[in-house]
Protein backbone atom coordinates (compact mmCIF):
# COMPACT_ATOMS: atom_id res chain seq x y z
CA UNK A 1 0.00 0.00 0.00
CA UNK A 2 1.21 3.51 -0.62
CA UNK A 3 0.77 5.93 1.79
CA UNK A 4 -0.69 9.10 0.86
CA UNK A 5 1.24 12.20 1.11
CA UNK A 6 0.54 15.42 2.60
CA UNK A 7 3.85 17.72 1.69
CA UNK A 8 4.68 21.02 1.96
CA UNK A 9 7.36 22.28 -0.75
CA UNK A 10 10.20 24.21 1.75
CA UNK A 11 12.72 25.67 -0.60
CA UNK A 12 12.90 29.03 0.40
CA UNK A 13 13.17 28.20 4.60
CA UNK A 14 16.75 28.13 4.93
CA UNK A 15 17.22 31.63 2.87
CA UNK A 16 14.33 32.64 5.18
CA UNK A 17 15.97 31.81 8.51
CA UNK A 18 19.39 33.11 7.51
CA UNK A 19 17.27 36.77 6.56
CA UNK A 20 16.09 37.00 9.88
CA UNK A 21 12.60 35.44 9.50
CA UNK A 22 10.77 33.36 12.07
CA UNK A 23 8.02 31.84 12.59
CA UNK A 24 5.04 31.57 15.17
CA UNK A 25 2.46 29.28 16.63
CA UNK A 26 -0.73 29.99 17.65
CA UNK A 27 -0.06 31.39 21.40
CA UNK A 28 2.88 33.63 19.90
CA UNK A 29 5.55 31.33 20.70
CA UNK A 30 8.60 30.48 18.29
CA UNK A 31 7.86 27.58 16.10
CA UNK A 32 10.30 25.67 13.57
CA UNK A 33 7.93 25.77 10.48
CA UNK A 34 8.81 21.52 9.97
CA UNK A 35 7.16 21.21 13.28
CA UNK A 36 4.93 23.77 12.62
CA UNK A 37 3.69 21.92 9.28
CA UNK A 38 3.58 18.71 11.22
CA UNK A 39 1.45 19.80 13.44
CA UNK A 40 -1.09 21.23 10.54
CA UNK A 41 -0.90 17.20 9.00
CA UNK A 42 1.91 17.63 6.72
CA UNK A 43 4.30 14.45 6.49
CA UNK A 44 6.18 15.07 3.69
CA UNK A 45 9.05 18.21 2.29
CA UNK A 46 9.43 18.52 -0.96
CA UNK A 47 12.89 20.54 -1.76
CA UNK A 48 14.03 21.82 -5.39
CA UNK A 49 17.97 21.43 -6.11
CA UNK A 50 19.58 23.66 -8.89
CA UNK A 51 23.03 22.69 -10.61
CA UNK A 52 25.02 25.68 -9.65
CA UNK A 53 22.21 28.31 -8.78
CA UNK A 54 23.94 32.06 -8.45
CA UNK A 55 25.99 32.55 -5.00
CA UNK A 56 22.98 35.55 -4.11
CA UNK A 57 20.19 33.11 -4.40
CA UNK A 58 18.31 35.44 -6.18
CA UNK A 59 17.60 35.41 -9.92
CA UNK A 60 16.34 38.36 -11.76
CA UNK A 61 14.08 37.26 -14.35
CA UNK A 62 13.61 38.49 -18.12
CA UNK A 63 10.92 41.02 -17.15
CA UNK A 64 13.14 42.30 -14.23
CA UNK A 65 11.19 40.44 -11.65
CA UNK A 66 13.82 39.79 -8.74
CA UNK A 67 12.96 36.20 -7.21
CA UNK A 68 14.16 34.56 -5.03
CA UNK A 69 15.64 30.64 -5.01
CA UNK A 70 16.39 29.75 -1.66
CA UNK A 71 19.63 27.86 -0.59
CA UNK A 72 19.18 24.96 -3.12
CA UNK A 73 22.45 24.01 -4.58
CA UNK A 74 22.92 20.55 -4.16
CA UNK A 75 25.03 20.84 -0.63
CA UNK A 76 22.46 23.43 0.85
CA UNK A 77 19.54 20.70 -0.03
CA UNK A 78 21.58 17.84 1.75
CA UNK A 79 21.47 19.76 4.99
CA UNK A 80 17.90 20.86 4.43
CA UNK A 81 17.50 17.20 3.60
CA UNK A 82 18.63 15.81 6.81
CA UNK A 83 16.28 17.86 8.41
CA UNK A 84 13.87 16.49 6.67
CA UNK A 85 14.36 12.82 7.90
CA UNK A 86 15.55 14.53 11.54
CA UNK A 87 11.75 15.41 11.93
CA UNK A 88 10.73 12.26 10.94
CA UNK A 89 9.20 13.17 6.95
CA UNK A 90 9.75 11.55 4.24
CA UNK A 91 11.72 13.50 1.21
CA UNK A 92 10.64 14.47 -2.50
CA UNK A 93 13.78 15.61 -4.48
CA UNK A 94 12.78 18.14 -6.92
CA UNK A 95 15.62 18.63 -10.10
CA UNK A 96 15.28 21.27 -11.87
CA UNK A 97 18.11 20.57 -14.49
CA UNK A 98 19.21 24.43 -14.77
CA UNK A 99 20.94 26.95 -12.28
CA UNK A 100 17.64 28.73 -11.48
CA UNK A 101 13.53 27.79 -11.71
CA UNK A 102 12.62 25.61 -14.62
CA UNK A 103 9.17 26.04 -15.72
CA UNK A 104 7.05 26.27 -18.94
CA UNK A 105 8.68 29.83 -19.10
CA UNK A 106 12.12 28.86 -18.60
CA UNK A 107 13.66 25.54 -19.50
CA UNK A 108 17.26 26.84 -19.69
CA UNK A 109 20.63 25.05 -19.76
CA UNK A 110 22.77 25.35 -16.83
CA UNK A 111 25.87 26.95 -17.92
CA UNK A 112 28.30 24.72 -17.40
CA UNK A 113 26.38 22.56 -19.13
CA UNK A 114 26.20 24.76 -22.43
CA UNK A 115 28.74 24.26 -24.88
CA UNK A 116 27.18 20.56 -24.23
CA UNK A 117 25.62 18.49 -27.38
CA UNK A 118 22.03 16.24 -27.29
CA UNK A 119 24.30 13.11 -26.45
CA UNK A 120 26.62 14.65 -24.02
CA UNK A 121 23.46 16.67 -22.24
CA UNK A 122 22.27 13.04 -22.05
CA UNK A 123 24.77 12.04 -20.06
CA UNK A 124 24.87 15.23 -18.11
CA UNK A 125 21.05 14.35 -17.04
CA UNK A 126 22.18 11.23 -15.79
CA UNK A 127 25.62 11.88 -14.04
CA UNK A 128 24.21 14.96 -12.45
CA UNK A 129 20.87 13.03 -11.20
CA UNK A 130 23.71 9.96 -10.04
CA UNK A 131 25.62 12.39 -7.84
CA UNK A 132 22.86 13.87 -6.06
CA UNK A 133 21.50 10.90 -5.04
CA UNK A 134 24.73 9.20 -4.06
CA UNK A 135 25.59 12.25 -1.89
CA UNK A 136 22.37 12.23 0.02
CA UNK A 137 22.96 7.95 0.32
CA UNK A 138 26.34 8.24 2.00
CA UNK A 139 24.52 10.47 4.47
CA UNK A 140 22.10 8.17 4.92
CA UNK A 141 19.82 9.76 3.36
CA UNK A 142 17.26 8.07 0.57
CA UNK A 143 14.05 10.21 -0.62
CA UNK A 144 10.70 8.48 -0.98
CA UNK A 145 10.52 10.25 -4.56
CA UNK A 146 12.51 12.22 -7.32
CA UNK A 147 11.00 14.35 -9.94
CA UNK A 148 13.18 14.80 -13.10
CA UNK A 149 12.50 17.87 -14.14
CA UNK A 150 10.09 20.63 -12.75
CA UNK A 151 6.91 21.85 -14.75
CA UNK A 152 8.44 20.40 -17.92
CA UNK A 153 5.40 21.42 -20.34
CA UNK A 154 7.87 22.23 -23.32
CA UNK A 155 10.81 19.98 -22.45
CA UNK A 156 14.20 20.50 -20.41
CA UNK A 157 17.67 21.73 -21.69
CA UNK A 158 16.34 23.62 -23.95
CA UNK A 159 16.37 23.67 -27.33
CA UNK A 160 17.65 20.11 -27.42
CA UNK A 161 15.20 18.68 -25.34
CA UNK A 162 12.56 20.37 -26.95
CA UNK A 163 8.76 18.79 -27.11
CA UNK A 164 8.18 20.41 -30.28
CA UNK A 165 11.88 20.49 -31.79
CA UNK A 166 13.58 17.18 -30.62
CA UNK A 167 10.19 14.99 -28.76
CA UNK A 168 12.38 12.09 -28.96
CA UNK A 169 15.50 13.76 -27.59
CA UNK A 170 13.27 14.91 -25.00
CA UNK A 171 12.22 11.45 -23.67
CA UNK A 172 15.79 10.12 -23.93
CA UNK A 173 16.98 12.70 -21.27
CA UNK A 174 14.35 11.87 -19.38
CA UNK A 175 14.37 8.45 -19.16
CA UNK A 176 18.42 8.90 -18.71
CA UNK A 177 17.39 10.12 -15.03
CA UNK A 178 15.13 7.70 -14.93
CA UNK A 179 17.40 5.18 -15.35
CA UNK A 180 20.47 7.07 -13.26
CA UNK A 181 17.69 6.89 -10.56
CA UNK A 182 16.98 3.26 -10.49
CA UNK A 183 20.73 2.34 -10.45
CA UNK A 184 21.15 3.61 -7.24
CA UNK A 185 17.80 2.80 -5.60
CA UNK A 186 14.80 0.83 -7.56
CA UNK A 187 12.71 1.45 -4.74
CA UNK A 188 12.87 5.70 -5.35
CA UNK A 189 9.59 6.12 -6.74
CA UNK A 190 10.30 8.57 -9.99
CA UNK A 191 8.26 11.25 -11.75
CA UNK A 192 7.71 13.52 -14.52
CA UNK A 193 5.70 16.98 -13.24
CA UNK A 194 3.89 19.44 -15.25
CA UNK A 195 2.29 22.35 -14.70
CA UNK A 196 -1.74 23.32 -15.56
CA UNK A 197 -3.40 20.35 -14.68
CA UNK A 198 -6.53 21.94 -15.76
CA UNK A 199 -5.41 22.49 -19.58
CA UNK A 200 -5.37 18.90 -21.43
CA UNK A 201 -3.99 21.29 -24.71
CA UNK A 202 -0.80 21.96 -22.04
CA UNK A 203 -0.71 18.49 -20.33
CA UNK A 204 -2.01 15.79 -22.80
CA UNK A 205 0.65 16.59 -26.63
CA UNK A 206 3.16 16.15 -24.01
CA UNK A 207 2.10 12.66 -22.57
CA UNK A 208 1.44 11.07 -25.93
CA UNK A 209 4.54 12.16 -27.38
CA UNK A 210 6.51 10.56 -23.48
CA UNK A 211 4.60 7.23 -23.82
CA UNK A 212 4.80 6.80 -27.53
CA UNK A 213 8.37 7.21 -27.59
CA UNK A 214 8.99 4.72 -24.61
CA UNK A 215 9.38 7.23 -21.44
CA UNK A 216 9.53 5.49 -17.85
CA UNK A 217 7.96 7.24 -15.21
CA UNK A 218 6.06 5.94 -12.20
CA UNK A 219 4.00 9.05 -11.32
CA UNK A 220 2.64 11.57 -13.25
CA UNK A 221 2.86 14.70 -11.33
CA UNK A 222 0.69 18.32 -11.97
CA UNK A 223 0.38 21.40 -10.69
CA UNK A 224 -2.99 23.14 -9.85
CA UNK A 225 -2.92 26.69 -9.12
CA UNK A 226 -6.81 27.87 -9.62
CA UNK A 227 -5.72 31.33 -8.93
CA UNK A 228 -2.79 31.20 -12.14
CA UNK A 229 -5.24 29.03 -14.03
CA UNK A 230 -8.02 31.97 -13.25
CA UNK A 231 -5.65 34.79 -15.08
CA UNK A 232 -4.20 32.45 -17.72
CA UNK A 233 -7.59 31.13 -19.06
CA UNK A 234 -8.77 35.18 -19.09
CA UNK A 235 -5.95 36.02 -21.00
CA UNK A 236 -6.17 33.48 -23.85
CA UNK A 237 -9.62 32.77 -24.23
CA UNK A 238 -11.65 36.23 -22.31
CA UNK A 239 -13.24 33.74 -20.34
CA UNK A 240 -12.97 32.79 -16.99
CA UNK A 241 -12.01 30.04 -14.74
CA UNK A 242 -13.19 28.64 -11.63
CA UNK A 243 -12.20 25.69 -9.36
CA UNK A 244 -14.84 22.91 -9.05
CA UNK A 245 -14.68 19.40 -7.89
CA UNK A 246 -15.95 18.21 -11.09
CA UNK A 247 -13.72 19.90 -13.20
CA UNK A 248 -10.51 18.52 -11.02
CA UNK A 249 -11.90 15.31 -11.55
CA UNK A 250 -12.66 14.76 -15.03
CA UNK A 251 -9.08 15.90 -15.18
CA UNK A 252 -7.16 13.79 -13.28
CA UNK A 253 -9.74 10.71 -13.98
CA UNK A 254 -9.00 11.26 -17.47
CA UNK A 255 -5.33 11.72 -16.86
CA UNK A 256 -4.90 7.98 -15.32
CA UNK A 257 -7.56 5.95 -17.41
CA UNK A 258 -5.63 7.34 -20.49
CA UNK A 259 -2.04 6.45 -18.83
CA UNK A 260 -2.30 4.02 -16.45
CA UNK A 261 0.36 5.41 -14.24
CA UNK A 262 -0.70 6.88 -10.34
CA UNK A 263 -1.02 10.58 -10.01
CA UNK A 264 0.94 12.76 -7.56
CA UNK A 265 -0.16 16.85 -7.14
CA UNK A 266 3.54 17.67 -6.55
CA UNK A 267 2.41 21.59 -6.51
CA UNK A 268 -0.72 23.32 -5.15
CA UNK A 269 -1.43 26.65 -3.38
CA UNK A 270 -3.98 29.55 -3.21
CA UNK A 271 -4.32 33.11 -2.51
CA UNK A 272 -2.80 34.15 1.07
CA UNK A 273 -5.97 35.83 2.29
CA UNK A 274 -8.55 33.59 1.10
CA UNK A 275 -7.40 30.36 3.62
CA UNK A 276 -10.81 28.61 3.55
CA UNK A 277 -11.15 29.13 0.23
CA UNK A 278 -7.61 27.25 -0.51
CA UNK A 279 -8.60 24.93 2.14
CA UNK A 280 -11.45 23.73 0.50
CA UNK A 281 -10.01 23.27 -3.15
CA UNK A 282 -7.49 21.42 -1.39
CA UNK A 283 -10.00 18.78 -0.08
CA UNK A 284 -11.69 18.36 -3.59
CA UNK A 285 -8.45 17.86 -4.90
CA UNK A 286 -7.50 15.23 -2.18
CA UNK A 287 -11.01 13.39 -2.18
CA UNK A 288 -10.65 12.86 -6.02
CA UNK A 289 -7.25 11.96 -5.80
CA UNK A 290 -8.41 9.10 -3.13
CA UNK A 291 -11.11 8.00 -4.93
CA UNK A 292 -8.28 6.55 -7.67
CA UNK A 293 -8.18 3.14 -7.91
CA UNK A 294 -5.28 0.69 -5.91
CA UNK A 295 -4.09 3.97 -4.09
CA UNK A 296 -3.01 5.05 -7.37
CA UNK A 297 -3.72 8.75 -5.81
CA UNK A 298 -0.44 9.20 -4.35
CA UNK A 299 -0.62 12.65 -2.68
CA UNK A 300 -0.65 16.09 -2.63
CA UNK A 301 2.34 19.30 -2.04
CA UNK A 302 1.70 23.00 -1.02
CA UNK A 303 4.38 25.11 -2.52
CA UNK A 304 6.13 27.50 0.15
CA UNK A 305 3.18 27.67 2.53
CA UNK A 306 5.53 29.28 5.22
CA UNK A 307 5.67 32.32 3.07
CA UNK A 308 3.89 35.83 2.93
CA UNK A 309 4.00 37.71 -0.12
CA UNK A 310 5.05 40.98 2.40
CA UNK A 311 8.70 39.50 2.69
CA UNK A 312 9.37 38.50 -0.91
CA UNK A 313 10.84 40.74 -3.64
CA UNK A 314 8.77 39.46 -6.33
CA UNK A 315 5.25 39.46 -4.12
CA UNK A 316 4.19 35.72 -4.62
CA UNK A 317 1.26 36.02 -3.06
CA UNK A 318 0.42 32.06 -2.90
CA UNK A 319 1.66 31.19 0.66
CA UNK A 320 -0.18 29.96 3.65
CA UNK A 321 1.56 32.31 6.32
CA UNK A 322 0.42 35.61 7.52
CA UNK A 323 2.73 38.42 8.84
CA UNK A 324 2.08 38.81 12.50
CA UNK A 325 4.83 41.13 13.57
CA UNK A 326 8.08 42.29 12.00
CA UNK A 327 10.28 39.04 10.37
CA UNK A 328 7.56 36.89 11.80
CA UNK A 329 5.04 34.63 10.40
CA UNK A 330 2.32 32.34 11.29
CA UNK A 331 0.63 29.28 9.36
CA UNK A 332 -2.91 30.31 8.36
CA UNK A 333 -5.37 27.38 8.29
CA UNK A 334 -5.27 26.54 4.63
CA UNK A 335 -2.84 23.44 5.61
CA UNK A 336 -4.97 22.44 8.27
CA UNK A 337 -6.96 20.24 5.83
CA UNK A 338 -4.14 17.52 6.21
CA UNK A 339 -4.85 16.83 9.76
CA UNK A 340 -8.82 16.42 9.03
CA UNK A 341 -8.08 13.56 6.54
CA UNK A 342 -8.47 10.06 7.55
Amino acid sequence: MNKFAYGVDFGWVSQLESMGIHWVDEAGTLIDPYVAAKRLGADSVRLRVFVDPPKSAYWQKRDGTVCMLGFCDPMSVLVAAKRVKQNGMRLMLDVHYSDHFADPEYQEIPSDWLMDNDVMLEQRVRLHTLKLLWMLKSEGITPEWIQIGNEINPGILLPYGSLSEHPKDLVRFLNAGFEAVKEVDPAIQVMIHLSRLYDSKETEPFLDNFFENGGKTDILAFSYYPYWAELETREKTGEPYTHSKESVKERINRIYNTYQKPVMIAEIGGYESEPEETRGFIQDTIEVLKELPGDNGRGIFYWEPEVNSAILPDGYPLGAAELVAENTLRFTDALSVYSEQV
